[in-house]
């Protein structure tokens, strides 16, 4: 790896970190890279960098692309397909969340729906359907808050999180008032 140390120390930690959050190791580092990056990469300039093979950045190129991580950008006068990744962290986000309901929230919810639609043939069966159905309601609520504030503009929605442990308190004092009245 052809990196400065501090680059170096965020490409390596988000390939480990990847490879938790459900991608691999190389793709993770990949993005890392272009994330880190000034100027939109080709892929020679990103083999060179990370010293993967031409095709694992290309599977890696395209697994990005699929997850609307990373975008093609086009440099005049040259005939080289060049990446880069938004530039607002809060796209990022929200691409990452997305990715992660189409992928993991939305199967688990149509299994869920469906397992809880067919009629117990026993006890335990009606008592696993009913801890189904609790699962099934909270991933739902969940995903609903989520919708929801994804509908919200960045500027608001970082108010209304930096604004969470106020809201808390409120809520709590709301709750004291009761007490006293």
């Amino acid at each position: 790896m052809n990196l400065p140390p501090v680059i170096q120390t965020f490409v390596l930690h988000f390939g480990e970190m990847g490879s938790r959050w459900g991608i691999n190791r190389t793709v993770g580092q990949i993005y890392a890279l272009l994330y880190l990056s000034e100027q939109p990469l080709n892929a020679d300039q990103i083999v060179d960098a990370l010293g993967f093979s031409r095709s694992n950045v290309a599977m890696g190129l395209k697994e990005l692309a699929s997850m609307n991580l990373v975008m093609l950008k086009h440099i005049p006068a040259d005939r080289k397909d060049y990446y880069g990744t938004h530039d607002d962290i809060w796209d990022i986000v929200r691409n990452l969340v997305e990715e992660r309901r189409r992928r993991e929230i939305e199967p688990t919810l149509t299994m869920l729906r469906s397992v809880i639609m067919e009629k117990p043939s026993s006890e335990e069966e009606k008592h696993a359907q009913e801890k189904m159905q609790e699962m099934h309601d909270l991933i739902e609520m969940l995903t609903d808050w989520y919708e929801e504030m994804n509908k919200i503009d960045t500027e608001r929605l970082v108010n209304l999180l930096k604004m969470g442990a106020k809201i808390y308190n409120l809520y709590q004092f709301k709750d004291k008032l009761k007490i006293i009245s």
